[in-house]
């Protein structure tokens, strides 16, 4: 939480780690539950949340790090790494039966490269972003991570690029595109 004039206001980082709760809490429920159709719909709810926070980040956070933190630009590249596992792996929950052996290994493996990615930024990154960023430029973003979260992909691409610019120009219209696709589907987002 930033603090303005003696009022405490939430700032990115505080929006960021209520959505590494809230997808470690669906992961849990998934993992809870052994009724296959309840599993899908936690599962496609995940990816979307998901999906939507990694590009969120990618447009405004990477950037802020890249220019505020010391180790800025290596730690975008193993974040980005991350997040292109992640999809990889959600690709393969999206399309996996909710009952099958592949769906325990991919979730599996995504909670694992989910926990290592969520520990790196609340332990060294986001830290480092309250000692180095204004806070009122940390409120600022955390305007611009909602947003973009509302107008973002819901589905993940893995061939596409892990781009500010990309997720700028052609996210919107991508996460158009998932919002109807899940829409006409009945898809649980």
């Amino acid at each position: 939480m930033t603090s303005t004039d003696g009022v405490t206001e939430p700032d990115v980082i505080d929006v960021l780690t209520a959505d590494h709760r809230e997808v470690e809490d669906l992961a849990d429920q998934i993992t809870a539950t052994v009724d296959p159709e309840e599993r899908r719909d936690l599962t496609d709810q995940l990816i979307a949340e998901l999906v939507r926070h990694s590009v969120a980040e990618e447009m405004y956070v990477y950037p802020a790090m890249r220019d505020h933190l010391p180790d800025g630009e290596k730690a975008v590249e193993h974040d980005t790494q991350e997040h292109k596992e992640l999809e990889t792996l959600m690709k393969q929950l999206e399309g996996a039966d909710a009952a099958s052996a592949e769906f325990e290994d991919a979730l599996g493996k995504l909670r694992q490269v989910l926990l290592d990615h969520v520990q790196d930024e609340e332990t060294e990154q986001f830290p480092q972003l309250r000692a180095h960023v204004p806070g009122a430029t940390l409120v600022e973003l955390k305007d611009k991570v909602e947003t973009a979260k509302k107008l973002a992909p819901t589905r993940p691409h893995p061939a596409a690029p892990n781009a500010e610019l990309f997720h700028k120009l052609v996210g919107p219209g991508v996460g158009l595109v998932d919002r109807l696709r899940d829409k006409l589907s009945g898809r649980s987002t």
